[in-house]
């Protein structure tokens, strides 16, 4: 086998494995308590050793954690309005905010202040171009008022990391579906 060949296939594992470990981090920092990453190497078959090559400290892992779930929830938007009428895709998009934001409040009570700003600046700029694409799409159509702006919702919406997963579930729905209410346009 050519060095090539063989540089390739332990690049190619070295991502399966940083795959690996992401997706066990985004499921156990849903769990109570702290996120541990001999717990993270261990759900994922790795040693620990790998992990440490891939995010040197807890806050590496969660931060890339964070920014991945920010990378979905912006990449959905523009798929929602490919099979949903703009408001409807808007109250699908906010059902996808209302999973993140439990991943939000998870990282950013594991994280440093610093470290939050950092993240917080990398979600607000993407995550208020893909509202005001939900929100262009409605007010184009007429579902979403015209006064209806992007930081309008981001706002309305940050209270979702705050809750517990108990009030989450219970209050959660109904709030967006509020939300999504006070979006329509007023009646004549």
């Amino acid at each position: 086998m050519s060095a090539s060949v063989k540089g390739a296939a332990r690049r190619a594992d070295a991502q399966r494995n940083r795959e690996r470990i992401l997706q066990a981090a985004r499921d156990l920092v849903r769990e109570p308590g702290e996120l541990k990453l001999n717990a993270v190497a261990k759900a994922c078959g790795i040693g620990q050793g790998t992990l440490y090559r891939h995010f040197p400290t807890r806050e590496d892992l969660l931060a890339e954690v964070y920014r991945r779930e920010v990378e979905e929830l912006v990449a959905a938007a523009p798929r929602l309005l490919e099979t949903h009428e703009p408001l409807d895709a808007l109250a699908a998009w906010f059902d996808r905010v209302a999973a993140y934001a439990r991943v939000k409040r998870d990282v950013f009570a594991a994280i440093e202040a610093a470290t939050w700003r950092d993240l917080a600046a990398h979600s607000l700029g993407p995550i208020g171009e893909a509202v005001e694409l939900l929100l262009a799409a409605g007010r184009s159509t007429g579902s979403v008022r015209a006064d209806a702006e992007a930081r309008d919702v981001i706002v309305l919406i940050s209270w979702l990391s705050r809750l517990d997963d108990a009030e989450l579930d219970a209050r959660g729905p109904r709030l967006l579906s509020i939300l999504i209410d006070g979006l329509r346009p007023p009646r004549p």
